[in-house]
């Protein structure tokens, strides 16, 4: 049964302060962040050269923020609810320029490995970013800023693509991390001057046990699934790591069922709207990887292959630029079928929009303008889905468990990328072309993974159906501390 939300009957009066202000910045902080996933990008064939080390070793670079991205989102959640959202949020980008001048200070492996570590524990922004906007602003405001919150990310890693081609193409690569460093620097002073301290805190103690049980299992999962192409995925560490992963797990599952304080509400979770909304968020996730694997790699691919377009990497940031911006047009739209139809509806809609810009690059694959257009479908489809995903999350759970159910949620999203990248790379790998002695992804290769991108994305649709009916509507604002509560119950 959905959760009864609570607000102090004294605040019905109350105005929130500079509402506009408190989403702008929020909204640039998760730009900031998502600019780290797609900032390394340009460089990545240049690493081993660039760090003096093999091509499997500077590989870690991506993988250890990989990890650390998975390992930070569920724990800085629960620990935003416990001591406060904006001093988690402050912390998490304080790691973020860490990381980052740590980078730009690099010139071997390690010191880069480190500081994408810590670059990678920033990733709780925007589920830490989603949960303050439930706790300021009123409820007519959320579902458009969530949504708007939520296109932060593809917005940032659509616009950093190019930005980062140019400054790689035209300068020295380190300062690709001097200007994440500003950019983070700029996010901190904003967030500190802008985004009030929210008094919605659960307290409480941590749960180290939980915390320590859930990161062995996350990191023993996700390194058999990124680098069993490498090792092998019949390999005695692939497998070793897989059985690893699913004991731990059980293992984890066990302690948080009996922990008082769980680090994550495995009951909360298995409320029928917390559990399709992430079981769809898994399939939404292994989706949308897709596009970002298939559509760099036909615009790189050499002209003479009969189907790749040869285009620089500034031009593969230039073509997948305006998903970004679709996505953030979208946010608008997405607020409004909310309001009309709820949020089910919405999520079902983008689910739909992403199967059908898949199908549409399946026949449309020849042009640029085609993989511009295909980009833009499936960025529309992102911007619905990413907008009513954390807003079906809050209004299924208490708002002293907004921060750690949205990071949860969010960690559903990485994982089914996980999963997309290894399922991809394995059809990649094995349906090739022979170009001048060189295998190359076939055509017939993509259009089979741009196929099972539009599956994952009708596996969501189908699982969304199962997500119940709202009859609660999430909360304007939670019931800070030592004040009179009435309960809250409106229609959805």
């Amino acid at each position: 049964m959905p959760h009864a939300l609570t607000r102090p009957a004294a605040d019905s009066g109350r105005k929130s302060a500079a509402p506009n202000a408190i989403v702008a910045v929020l909204a640039l902080a998760g730009i900031v962040v998502s600019l780290m996933q797609t900032l390394v990008i340009p460089i990545v064939p240049e690493l081993p050269r660039l760090l003096d080390a093999s091509a499997s070793d500077t590989a870690w670079a991506v993988t250890a923020t990989l990890l650390a991205a998975a390992v930070a989102t569920p724990v800085v959640g629960r620990l935003g609810d416990m001591i406060g959202k904006r001093r988690m949020l402050l912390t998490s980008i304080a790691l973020l320029v860490s990381g980052s001048v740590v980078c730009a200070l690099a010139d071997s492996l390690v010191p880069m490995i480190v500081g994408r570590t810590l670059q990678g524990l920033a990733a709780a922004v925007v589920p830490l970013g989603i949960s303050i906007l439930r706790d300021e602003l009123p409820a007519d405001r959320l579902a458009g800023s969530t949504a708007l919150m939520s296109a932060s990310l593809g917005v940032g890693g659509a616009l950093g693509l190019p930005a980062a081609a140019f400054i790689a193409d035209n300068w020295d690569w380190h300062i690709l991390f001097w200007v994440s460093a500003a950019l983070g620097v700029l996010s901190f002073l904003l967030v500190l001057v802008v985004v009030p301290v929210s008094k919605a805190r659960s307290g409480g103690r941590f749960d180290l046990v939980g915390s320590l049980g859930l990161s062995a299992g996350l990191v023993s999962l996700l390194l058999a699934v990124s680098k069993g192409a490498d090792w092998g995925w019949t390999s005695v560490t692939t497998l070793a790591l897989g059985a690893a992963a699913v004991v731990i797990l059980l293992a984890w599952g066990w302690w948080e069922l009996k922990a008082k304080q769980p680090l994550v509400d495995l009951r909360t979770t298995a409320r029928p709207q917390v559990l399709f909304t992430n079981l769809a968020s898994v399939a939404l996730g292994f989706s949308m990887f897709a596009m970002s694997l298939v559509l760099p790699q036909l615009l790189q691919l050499p002209e003479q292959t009969g189907y790749g377009l040869g285009k620089s990497m500034l031009t593969v940031g230039l073509v997948l630029a305006p998903q970004g911006l679709v996505m953030m047009a979208m946010s608008a739209v997405s607020a409004a079928v909310t309001r009309a139809r709820g949020l089910k509806v919405t999520l079902m809609i983008g689910a739909l929009i992403v199967a059908a810009g898949y199908g549409l690059n399946i026949v449309l694959m020849s042009e640029v303008w085609h993989l511009v257009l295909v980009s833009c479908v499936i960025g529309a489809g992102i911007g619905f889905t990413y907008g009513a995903l954390p807003a079906l999350i809050m209004g299924a759970v208490d708002p002293a468990q907004t921060g750690a159910a949205n990071s949860l949620n969010t960690l559903m999203r990485s994982l089914g990328t996980s999963f997309a990248s290894a399922i991809a790379g394995v059809i990649l790998a094995q349906m090739t072309t022979d170009f001048g002695g060189y295998a190359l992804p076939s055509e017939n290769g993509f259009k089979v993974v741009m196929a099972i991108g539009a599956g994952a994305a009708l596996l969501a649709f189908a699982v969304a159906t199962f997500i119940p009916k709202q009859r609660t509507a999430v909360s304007d604002r939670p019931a800070p501390e030592g004040e009179s509560e009435r309960t809250v119950a409106k229609a959805g």
